[in-house]
């Protein structure tokens, strides 16, 4: 090999040699830094793609978590009213029946009836205060749905005029779960009167009257006959209440049974997502050590090339 001052080949290759050494490890670095094997699309384009792509549905699937999880919040605390509604009807039905004992005195039925007026406004404070941000399922009509009438002819749905909740079921088909509003308050008010009206509640004080609705001037019935209609009204408010908290266990599980799934397939992304671009640190830690030493060798290589010119001075002495 022919020795120059101008060219100094062995310096130039232990300098690529340490250049391409340097970028392995700033690949490396990043890796351990980011913990990402595939941080951009430079790295890998068909891989990071995928990423991007996954981790938009992931976003998606947690806008649907969250719509999933308003509409438990609200439906648990309708079920929370609906159940102490429950209790609550069922002491009315067990004063009602003991007011409709004929021989049981006025001042009795007084009291009876001033209990059933206290437990009348607790009902209906139950069902105003059972709102979650805004939304009430026991306050409102419930609505009735599309069908047929006895003679066979199409009925239109009439919507119900309370609030109703809707959440999110899927990212794929825009579908929604929904649980509807359960008219509580109307039927409520249909069993001893709207808020404000007490008069089958009070009519319980008076003497024994047996009431005629179809006389030209409608008889209220009044004492043990008033107490007696009152116990049939609360029996069919109480099927009610049964029936919507049916209704809305049944929405509750159907929504923690959907947030169950959401939190399995966000699991399954999440995971597929790592494979794809997640970085093996330990076996990027190991390749740091090795190209740390690599690296001092390439500056020990250069520095020996460096210096090799310097042999030719010794031909001039």
């Amino acid at each position: 090999m022919a020795f120059s001052v101008n060219t100094n080949a062995g310096a130039m290759a232990a300098l690529q040699s340490l250049n391409a050494t340097n970028r392995t490890m700033e690949t490396t670095q990043s890796r351990i830094t980011t913990g990402l094997n595939v941080a951009s699309t430079k790295d890998d384009s068909a891989k990071y793609t995928v990423a991007q792509t996954l981790r938009g549905d992931l976003g998606k699937l947690n806008a649907v978590t969250s719509s999933l999880n308003n509409a438990k919040s609200v439906t648990d605390v309708a079920i929370a009213g609906a159940e102490q509604i429950s209790d609550l009807v069922n002491q009315m039905k067990s004063k009602a029946l003991e007011a409709s004992d004929a021989g049981l005195d006025q001042e009795s039925r007084k009291a009876i009836s001033n209990d059933l007026l206290a437990l009348k406004k607790q009902i209906n404070t139950v069902i105003e205060g059972s709102s979650f941000n805004g939304t009430n399922l026991l306050k409102g009509t419930p609505g009735t749905p599309a069908g047929t009438d006895a003679d066979g002819d199409p009925v239109a749905a009439v919507p119900g005029t309370g609030g109703k909740v809707s959440a999110l079921q899927s990212i794929s088909d825009g579908s929604t779960l929904t649980v509807n509003n359960q008219g509580l308050s109307t039927a409520a008010a249909e069993a001893f009167g709207a808020a404000g009206t007490d008069t089958l509640i009070t009519n319980l004080q008076g003497d024994d009257v047996e009431g005629d609705p179809d006389a030209g001037t409608p008889v209220a019935a009044k004492g043990s006959f008033a107490a007696d209609e009152l116990l049939g009204k609360l029996d069919t408010f109480f099927e009610e209440v049964k029936t919507s908290l049916s209704d809305l266990g049944a929405g509750s599980r159907q929504i923690e049974g959907q947030l169950s799934f959401n939190s399995n397939l966000s699991d399954v992304v999440t995971t597929g997502i790592g494979n794809l671009v997640d970085a093996d640190l330990a076996k990027e830690s190991a390749n740091l050590q090795a190209l740390q030493v690599q690296q001092q060798l390439g500056v020990q290589a250069l520095s020996i090339a460096n210096q090799s010119p310097q042999t030719l001075l010794s031909l001039f002495r």
